[in-house]
């Protein structure tokens, strides 16, 4: 089967995908997606590869002064582990507010014949999607990850199940920054055309 797209749509594609670059998080400003748009980027993040419709991810949407609470939850984990400064606490604390949206993605595994490594990569797929679905929308993104995302007592704190954990924080937010690309690795170096011996 084709999928039918005339060549102007075709190339709009290919020149967004060849040209989409992560802004970092310190160059994000207001404002945010607004609610429509919102609900856009959700929905394109949840149209991926998922191997017999398990759906084994979930999205926390987190904006607004719901940022800052997520943030001290966390930072009040972090200081019950290590032996940090009060600068390092509200650093921890405001470490949500640096965009207007930051959407965690979730990886929620299930019991199930497919594979969990399927699964936790259909929840990286939904991470991307949300990458690519802001970038269309004229905003600025990153997706990343830090302390919290595999530590037990973070996700206790914020309602993991046990088998749960973050596959990583999207940010979220205007920039005028028109991010360089970075080096990408030589084709040559990463692909190799398979021949049977």
């Amino acid at each position: 089967m084709t999928i039918k797209m005339n060549h102007s749509k075709k190339q709009a594609v290919t020149e967004f995908m060849l040209s989409r670059r992560s802004v970092l998080i310190k160059n994000m400003v207001e404002p945010g997606p607004n609610a429509d748009e919102l609900e856009t980027i959700l929905t394109i993040a949840t149209r991926v590869p998922d191997h017999r419709k398990l759906e084994p991810w979930r999205l926390f949407v987190i904006q607004g002064d719901e940022r800052r609470e997520f943030g001290e939850r966390l930072a009040a984990v972090k200081a019950q582990k290590e032996d940090i400064t009060n600068i390092q606490i509200n650093i921890e604390k405001d470490c949500f507010m640096r965009a207007p949206l930051v959407i965690a993605v979730i990886a929620s595994p299930v019991e199930h014949k497919t594979p969990e490594v399927e699964q936790i990569l259909s929840a990286g797929a939904v991470c991307q999607n949300i990458n690519i679905a802001a970038t269309s929308l004229g905003y600025a993104s990153q997706w990343v990850t830090g302390w919290s995302c595999l530590d037990p007592a973070a996700q206790q704190a914020i309602g993991l199940d046990h088998k749960e954990f973050i596959a990583g924080y999207l940010y979220i937010g205007s920039s005028d920054e028109q991010p360089q690309d970075r080096q990408r690795p030589e084709l040559k170096d990463v692909v190799t055309y398979w021949k049977a011996e």
